[in-house]
């Protein structure tokens, strides 16, 4: 056991100098992308959504589309917590449509010409008796 407690400790050490091992890595190239001016121009969307009573409503669909287009660039779900984010270029108006079941679609506009982020609250209201979607 005495012999084998140097080895151990020799790998864990050249695993962590590893390139590409490690999230420090992938900071430190998105740091130098940024100070060199190459940064993606990627606005970010982060929103949350809740059902009627205020809860958190996981597995919400989320599109993402241009305004005026109707191609969807973007595309998720709600996370276990209601959350969600995405990712878009720079210099565009979005149209974002929330749709989970049993609830009427929710949509919003966001203008990602200015700033670099969006947050949004979404409250999906409950469909009403007899009305199918």
């Amino acid at each position: 056991m005495q012999r084998l407690f140097p080895i151990l400790i020799l790998c864990l050490g050249l695993s962590t100098m590893a390139p590409g091992w490690g999230r420090e890595r992938d900071f430190a190239s998105w740091e130098e992308q940024k100070e060199k001016g190459r940064n993606p121009n990627r606005y970010l969307i982060f929103g949350t959504v809740f059902n009627h009573q205020g809860l958190s409503l996981p597995g919400a669909l989320i599109r993402v589309r241009r305004s005026g287009e109707k191609k969807v660039a973007e595309e998720t779900k709600s996370d276990r917590r209601g959350e969600f984010a995405v990712r878009v270029a720079e210099g565009f108006e979005y149209e974002i449509t929330v749709t989970a079941k049993g609830f009427q679609d929710a949509v919003r506009r966001v203008d990602a010409r200015v700033g670099d982020r969006e947050d949004l609250v979404f409250r999906m209201q409950a469909l009403k008796e007899g009305s199918s979607q």
